[in-house]
């Protein structure tokens, strides 16, 4: 059974029952008591629970700043922080979590795909751009021929980050395919023969990064900050705020009208937090409105 969350907690209210009998002193004592029960039920206050899984690092920062905004309203806020991109789903499935923050919209899509959630986007938030991060060089036109670049062995990543090579000239897809979903057998122009490692898991790409390996690393953002790392700063190419890649609020598709969920979203989506996102990250992320 999935346990569910999106409760109501109401305030509870005392009832007294007091006979109606004897003086008149007591009467009106009845009467005071009725009056007051009744100013309590109008002050009851229903409160909202909402359990949302973020990654952590970036996810649980934004949906901190928001959880005082919803507080006000009614609407509690319960942050489950995760560190990988397994786990969030699967407890949405079962109903650990009302709503997850951590996808985009092509890993959404490849995890419903897969293993047939019944999930759907609530809204999009923010992008975290794709960057190629090098400890050995200082531009992408310095790597050498046959230089190996480590990119992420996440199948909904390569596409992304097949088209971020693209975009900078490194490689060429074929004609035709649909960028989010390209593969390595799809390249068909690789003039430096680039030896492209795609068996990395997306979050030891730091690690490797860090430790020198490889000519250079391709990095999703939310990693890069976790460990102190600029994509602005310290990346030698990365990804323009056009990328349709932006991060959603998941919920299952029985919630998909909730109002506690799309009254999170609209809240994301403030003035008030998206300032707080170009400031926090300093470009790093980039918030949509959308």
């Amino acid at each position: 059974m999935k346990k569910k969350h999106l409760t109501l907690l109401a305030v509870p209210t005392l009832a007294v029952a007091l006979a109606a009998c004897g003086s008149d002193e007591k009467d009106t004592a009845t009467d005071k008591t009725t009056v007051t029960e009744t100013e309590t039920e109008k002050e009851t206050a229903e409160e909202t629970t909402l359990v949302v899984g973020a990654s952590y690092g970036l996810h649980d920062i934004i949906l901190e700043q928001a959880k005082p905004i919803l507080e006000e309203e009614g609407i509690k806020l319960q942050i489950e922080p995760y560190q990988d991109y397994v786990l969030p789903n699967e407890h949405l499935d079962t109903g650990d979590l009302d709503a997850n923050y951590f996808q985009h919209i092509p890993y959404l899509n490849n995890a419903i795909a897969e293993n047939g959630f019944d999930f759907v986007s609530a809204g999009g938030i923010h992008v975290e751009p794709m960057a190629i991060y090098s400890t050995k060089y200082k531009s992408l036109d310095e790597l050498p021929e046959g230089a190996t670049i480590i990119i992420s062995n996440s199948v909904a990543e390569q596409g992304r980050i097949l088209s971020l090579l693209e975009a900078n000239g490194l490689i060429k897809l074929a004609e035709g395919v649909e960028k989010s979903a390209a593969e390595l057998k799809d390249i068909v122009e690789n003039p430096k023969n680039l030896n492209i490692d795609a068996s990395s898991a997306p979050e030891m790409l730091v690690q490797y990064y860090q430790n020198n390996e490889g000519d250079a690393v391709v990095i999703n953002s939310n990693f890069a900050i976790d460990a102190g790392i600029s994509p602005v700063e310290d990346s030698i190419a990365i990804e323009d705020g056009a990328s349709e890649y932006v991060n959603v609020i998941a919920v299952r598709a029985e919630d998909k009208d909730n109002e506690a969920i799309a009254r999170l979203v609209e809240v994301l989506r403030s003035e008030e937090i998206q300032e707080f996102i170009l400031e926090e990250w300093n470009g790093a992320v980039l918030p949509v409105s959308e």
